[in-house]
């Protein structure tokens, strides 16, 4: 931010060009990386650009009025800096996560994800200050799997994957009523051998991804040879078997 207090000196000019010049060289690293703030040069007017591609695409692309985006749900972040539409009346599914990534990165027991396709979303307002964390390489780059958010209040939006994007239901507005509860009720635990509190809820609980792991039950033992996976496996097998000894 240039001071108003003083008039400029003579090497003014030469000082403001050298801070334009440092804080366009920190947009990217030598290896042409995204800065920590990756959206602070993305949106600019320029559209030529793969950088700026993102804004064309789902989640991010915005729809416009004539295109009858129909609304059953909105969400903002805390500061009301980014604003969006759901068109789905409930999400494809929606589940506990205590895996400890989503507890740091939460500062919270576990995440709650509701699952809905990216083109669910229309971003009504702020989709140029949203922010990127990929939690894998640890840098602020749109590389997916990653983490989004508001670039200001900070306010976790969603997690952007290849294909789903996974909403966080908090920031739903009414979700506190009977029908927000019942339309984004989880139906299961993800990760329970690594939570931090006990939930006896009477859900399905998971040792990993759901229908992918073992089944934990309500004291968070895991349940050996619950796994569907392994299961599918071994009837694949005794059904090829049996098809050999016809």
């Amino acid at each position: 931010m240039v001071s108003t207090a003083a008039p400029v000196q003579s090497d003014g000019s030469a000082k403001r060009r050298r801070t334009t010049d440092d804080t366009a060289s920190r947009a990217t690293n030598n290896n042409g990386e995204q800065s920590e703030h990756p959206h602070q040069f993305q949106a600019s007017s320029r559209t030529d650009r793969p950088e700026d591609q993102w804004k064309f695409r789902a989640p991010y692309k915005i729809h416009e009025s004539n295109e009858n985006f129909p609304t059953k749900w909105k969400g903002k972040c805390h500061c009301g800096a980014v604003e969006y539409q759901l068109s789905r009346d409930k999400p494809l599914a929606s589940k506990y996560c205590h895996c400890t990534t989503c507890q740091r990165m939460h500062g919270s027991p576990f995440q709650w994800a509701a699952i809905f396709h990216k083109e669910d979303i229309n971003f009504t307002k702020g989709h140029h200050d949203l922010a990127w964390y990929d939690p894998t390489s640890k840098k602020t780059t749109h590389h997916l799997p990653c983490k989004v958010q508001c670039g200001y209040c900070k306010t976790p939006i969603m997690d952007e994957g290849r294909n789903m994007i996974l909403l966080f239901p908090t920031l739903i507005e009414g979700i506190n009523t009977k029908e927000g509860r019942e339309a984004f009720k989880a139906e299961c635990h993800m990760f329970y051998p690594q939570r931090v509190v006990d939930i006896k809820d009477g859900l399905v609980k998971w040792s990993g991804l759901s229908g992918q792991s073992d089944k934990c039950d309500e004291t968070g033992d895991v349940i050996k040879g619950s796994n569907p996976e392994n299961n599918k496996e071994e009837k694949n097998g005794d059904k090829k078997k049996e098809d050999g000894e016809r």
